[in-house]
């Protein structure tokens, strides 16, 4: 049983829509295919989900909000054999089979590079669940509330597929009006809000003073610190998660104090070279023999918490310096009026890169202020020699952001900036 909005579909709704869909859609006889699904209602791409599940086809979730030549695009991409658009009628994209089993396919975030095909086997999304479900214990008495997009690996499967694994029925918000989440939170007995930082972020502040949201899981980007404190301030029980497209989920936190603590890796993976403090090093895990890199940087404390510190494509070198965004972040975002930032490589002709900084505030703010209180927190090396306020700082839906696109789309002069009076 699912319910989505405050709507119940029974197994029984599923289970004749999927035998509706899989006798439309030919899923038995298209066994091999891959088919690229994008349905504006919540309802008809689950239902599509477990037909093509069950049929053992290779399924490629597009967000619904995908404009159709936006998801043809991504069908291609993939290597789709159908698309699927807000019908029954699939409209065939490539003739050539794929030779593997049934999978579910995903397009990397792109935050490092052009997005990318991810295929993982539905065997090996059925481990990741079950270790999932016996490693993570503490919400198995908690009513799971999915606010972020069930097209993606973390509400569908650490959302509404260990939910169901565990016997519970999950409540899908597929809105992001923040008056219909604190209902849903506050009419809920012991809520376990499964969202997005950004989200998170904007119901901790509406709550009053005193009232609190049972649980909290965060997971897709390190919270800017400013925001961890607000979220954690509100929360009972405060979780996170890490992973990667390739591997799933990784490592799980189920007492997050610090933003950059992403938790205990799972037992289904091995981490390679754990790195320290001292000396981090890519966080790279093997699972039966095959190594999945992350392009992470990080190291395993004693305790065997893993710490997250940056993307290695996202680090700064400042005349051989190492320079983490979110510590750049972490201080800007610190001065009050400063509602969020990001900091990005700007080449230079003697240092090799420098900082560049975009941030966005409740009012137009003098830049030689900031200047100064980020010279009295950070080091020469760290401080931005490029400042500009700019309306909003642009997030991907999952709240991350991709630097490479922000630097692209500012150096292309798209992102625009507040006039301040100081230079």
């Amino acid at each position: 049983m699912i319910e989505i909005n405050d709507t119940i579909f029974d197994e029984g709704y599923f289970r004749d829509a999927a035998e509706r869909i899989g006798e439309a859609a030919q899923l038995g006889a298209r066994a091999g295919d891959r088919f690229a699904v994008c349905f504006s209602e919540t309802q008809d791409w689950l239902a599509f989900f477990f037909a093509a599940r069950t049929a053992g086809a290779s399924i490629l979730p597009l967000h619904p909000s995908t404009p159709y030549a936006a998801a043809r695009r991504q069908a291609e991409n993939a290597q789709c054999n159908w698309l699927f658009y807000n019908r029954l009628e699939g409209e065939p994209i490539a003739g050539e089979r794929a030779s593997e089993t049934g999978q579910l396919l995903q397009m990397s975030s792109g935050t490092t590079g052009e997005p990318k095909c991810i295929a993982r086997a539905w065997s090996d999304i059925e481990d990741e669940i079950e270790t999932y479900v016996s490693f993570f214990t503490e919400p198995s008495d908690m009513t799971p509330l999915v606010a972020c997009p069930t097209t993606h690996s973390y509400g569908l499967i650490c959302g509404i597929l260990v939910a169901l694994k565990r016997g519970l029925t999950p409540k899908i918000l597929d809105t992001g009006n923040p008056k219909f989440l604190l209902r849903k939170l506050r009419e809920t007995e012991r809520p376990y809000l499964i969202s997005s930082p950004a989200i998170l972020h904007t119901l901790a502040r509406l709550l009053p003073p005193g009232e609190k949201i049972h649980a909290t899981m965060t997971s897709g980007t390190l919270l800017p610190e400013p925001w961890f404190r607000t979220i954690r301030e509100k929360s009972k029980h405060m979780f996170q998660q890490y992973g990667c497209s390739e591997a799933g989920c990784i490592a799980i936190n189920t007492d997050v104090q610090a933003a950059n603590e992403v938790g205990r890796v799972l037992p289904r993976f091995v981490l390679r070279e754990p790195g320290s403090a001292e000396e981090p090093k890519e966080i790279a895990v093997e699972r039966s023999g095959v190594a999945v890199e992350t392009r992470d940087l990080g190291y395993r404390r004693d305790d065997d918490m893993l710490v997250f510190l940056s993307r290695l494509d996202d680090l700064i070198n400042v005349s051989g310096l190492n320079v983490y965004p979110k510590e750049v972040e972490d201080v800007v975002m610190g001065m009050p009026g400063i509602g969020d930032a990001v900091v990005f490589r700007k080449p230079d002709a003697f240092a090799g890169e420098r900082v560049a900084l975009l941030f966005s505030a409740e009012q137009p703010l003098d830049r030689a202020q900031l200047r100064q209180w980020c010279a009295e927190r950070l080091a020469a090396h760290q401080m931005p020699t490029e400042i500009v306020q700019v309306e909003r700082i642009p997030r991907q839906p999952n709240g991350k952001i991709s630097r490479r696109d922000v630097a692209a789309r500012y150096g292309a002069g798209e992102l625009g900036s507040v006039r301040t009076e100081a230079a």
